[in-house]
């Protein structure tokens, strides 16, 4: 199998290896800032939970069974190529072609560096080129999420559903919103592919 490695401007798509386990395995351990802001409002996995998921990941990396088209990939910081995150993707409904994207950069020291930008504009291209039947990419956040909402607009991604306080955080409430962008529009935006935005 042919590996994916997908690079620009320092950041580096690619698939598991070994040496991204620990790391992950660490991210995973409760009480991480980036727990407050992805999905924070979905159970958290438990350690026995984060054993049989890194389990899993070591399995695929031995046996080198990765899906095609990727269910993740790795994001990287290229120079040193550190594990600092994965980019994802979910059907919606599979019957309609109807895919969802996800992205999660780990070290909040790295948000706000346009890393997350990079990363989504490269998966969206990816997913798009890989599923030639998708006609949409859906991205899914909250409204507490201000860093998701800004690099969905920012790649052209459309609000298109607002869920007014069907997310509880904290005991707060907060909207569900969802995101998506054509084919044609993201082709019109990218005619050459994915360029830094």
């Amino acid at each position: 199998m042919t590996n994916v490695r997908i690079e620009a401007n320092g950041i580096l798509l690619r698939d598991w290896t070994m040496d991204d386990l620990d790391p992950f395995a660490r991210w995973m351990q409760p009480g991480q800032t980036w727990q407050e802001l992805d999905g924070p409002y979905f159970k958290k996995p438990s350690g026995t939970d984060i054993t049989e998921l890194v389990a899993r990941i070591r399995a695929r990396i031995e046996a080198g069974n990765f899906s095609q088209p990727r269910q993740n990939l790795v994001i990287a910081e290229q120079e040193h190529n550190q594990f600092i995150g994965q980019v994802s993707r979910y059907w919606i409904s599979e019957e309609t072609h109807w895919l969802a994207a996800g992205i999660v950069i780990y070290d909040p020291a790295l948000w706000g560096r346009g890393f997350g930008t990079l990363a989504l504009g490269l998966w969206t291209d990816y997913l798009f080129q890989a599923f030639p039947g998708i006609v949409r990419l859906d991205l899914q956040t909250w409204s507490g999420n201000a860093g998701m909402m800004r690099v969905a607009a920012k790649l052209g991604y459309r609000l298109e559903g607002q869920f007014r306080k069907a997310r509880i955080v904290a005991g707060a409430h907060y909207d569900a919103l969802g995101y998506g962008i054509l084919r044609e529009e993201w082709e019109q935006l990218h005619p050459h592919g994915f360029r830094v935005v």
